[in-house]
C-alpha cells in the first residue's frame, strides 16, 4: 500500500486522477494486477470467513402492503424494532415501479461505459457542481483507495434542469427521483410514528428536507482480495434509501459480523443515517457497512441520502432526553457534520463520536 504522505504516492494518485478515467479507465486498459493506492493493509481486508457474510443473520425485510389502514401498525413495528437493532432493512411493495428502477441501474451503467473522452467533461471534485462524475470523494485525502467510480445528482438546491443531466441519464434519473421523493414522504411518516411521534414530526422539523441521489459503478476487479468496493462507513445522511443490482456485494456490520444485504429484486434498501441517530439520541442506529470488490461486475447502485436543513442547527429531540438519559451530542448543522466527515474521508471509523459530549 502507498501512503498518502509519500511524494511517489501522492504522485501516483494524481497522474491517477488527472487522467479523469476512473477505475473503468484501468480496466479497458487492461491491468491485472492493482496500482499501489487501492491496495488496503492487510488487517483491514475482509477474512476469508467474512467475504460470503454470516449466514445465520437475516437484514429484516419489510413488506409496505397495506402501509395506509389494515398494517400500518404492522410496519410501524417492523421499522422501529429494524431501526433500533439493524439500522437497515429491505423494503418491498414500496410503490417505486420495478421498471423505472432498472432504468435507472441501466442509465448508471451506460454514463459510465462511455469512451473516457466523452465522460471527463462531468469530472470533477468541485462539491459545488450539482452533478459531477469522479473516481472516489475522498481519493486525495484516504491512505486506499476505492473499486468504484461515481456520478453523483445533487438535489439539495433544488430539482435540477434537463440541461444539467448527461443525456443518458436525463428521463431515467428524473423520473427514479420523483418515485423516490414520494417514498422519503412515507418513510418520514411512517419514521415519526416509529419514534413514537406524530406522523409528520420528522416532516415538520425538516430533518428529511433534500436529498443528493450518488450512484456507484463498481467494475470486475481483477485482485478483489486486495481492495474494496467501498471501505467500512456509516453515511453522515438522516436516512438513505439505496437501490442495488442483483451482483450482491453490500454487507451491514451486525453483532460484531459481516452480513450479506442479499439482493431482491424489486427491492429497495433503506439504512439509518448518522445525522437520525444524534436527533434521536441513540435510539435509531446508524450502522457501518461496506461492499466487497468482486471478480464478477459491473456492479451498479444509486444511494439516494436524505439530509436535513442546511439552514437549521439539531441536537437531540427533547424526547429523548432525561435527567437519566442526557443529551450525548451537542448541537450541529448538517454543513458542519459533512464537512468532517469529507476532511476524514472513508478511513474505517465512524464520524459521529466526533459530535458526542
Amino acid at each position: 500500500m502507498v501512503g498518502r504522505q509519500s511524494k511517489s504516492g501522492a504522485k501516483e494518485v494524481k497522474e491517477f486522477d488527472d487522467t479523469k478515467a476512473g477505475v473503468k479507465g484501468l480496466v479497458d486498459s487492461g491491468i491485472v494486477k492493482l496500482p499501489r493506492f487501492f491496495i488496503h493493509p492487510p488487517e483491514y481486508l475482509p477474512k476469508s470467513s467474512s467475504t460470503s457474510g454470516t449466514s445465520c443473520f437475516q437484514v429484516p425485510v419489510i413488506d409496505f402492503t397495506g402501509y395506509e389502514m389494515c398494517r400500518r401498525s404492522e410496519i410501524i413495528n417492523e421499522i422501529r424494532e429494524a431501526s433500533e437493532t439493524w439500522g437497515f432493512f429491505q423494503m418491498v411493495n414500496h410503490g417505486v415501479p420495478v421498471c423505472v428502477m432498472d432504468d435507472m441501474l441501466k442509465a448508471i451503467k451506460e454514463f459510465h461505459e462511455q469512451p473516457s473522452e466523452v465522460k471527463k467533461e462531468w469530472y470533477s471534485r468541485d462539491h459545488k457542481m450539482r452533478v459531477r462524475y469522479f473516481c472516489n470523494g475522498d481519493l486525495l485525502v484516504a491512505k486506499a483507495a476505492n473499486w468504484r467510480d461515481t456520478i453523483i445528482f445533487d438535489f439539495q438546491d433544488g430539482p435540477l434542469k434537463p440541461e444539467a443531466y448527461p443525456i443518458m441519464c436525463r428521463e431515467a434519473v428524473s423520473q427514479y427521483v420523483e418515485h423516490i421523493l414520494k417514498l422519503r414522504e412515507l418513510l418520514s411518516q411512517l419514521l415519526s410514528e416509529a419514534l413514537g411521534l406524530k406522523s409528520d414530526y420528522l416532516t415538520s422539523i425538516e430533518c428529511m428536507k433534500s436529498e443528493a441521489v450518488v450512484c456507484h459503478y463498481y467494475p470486475a476487479c481483477p485482485e478483489p482480495d486486495l481492495t474494496f468496493g467501498t471501505t467500512k462507513h456509516s453515511d453522515p445522511s438522516s436516512l438513505t434509501i439505496l437501490l442495488q443490482d442483483t451482483i450482491g456485494g453490500l454487507q451491514v456490520l451486525h453483532q460484531d459480523q459481516w452480513v450479506d444485504i442479499n439482493p431482491i429484486h424489486g427491492a429497495l434498501v433503506a439504512n439509518i443515517g448518522d445525522f437520525m441517530q444524534l436527533i434521536t439520541n441513540d435510539k435509531f442506529k446508524s450502522v457501518e457497512h461496506r461492499v466487497l470488490a468482486g471478480r464478477v461486475g459491473p456492479r451498479a447502485s444509486a444511494a439516494c441520502h436524505i439530509y436535513p436543513n442546511r439552514a437549521r442547527k439539531y441536537r437531540p429531540i427533547d424526547e429523548f432526553t432525561s435527567n437519566e438519559n442526557p443529551p450525548k451530542y451537542r448541537e450541529t448543522h448538517i454543513s458542519e457534520y459533512l464537512t468532517y466527515f469529507r476532511s476524514k474521508g472513508l478511513d474505517g471509523s465512524k464520524a459521529l463520536p466526533y459530535f458526542r459530549l
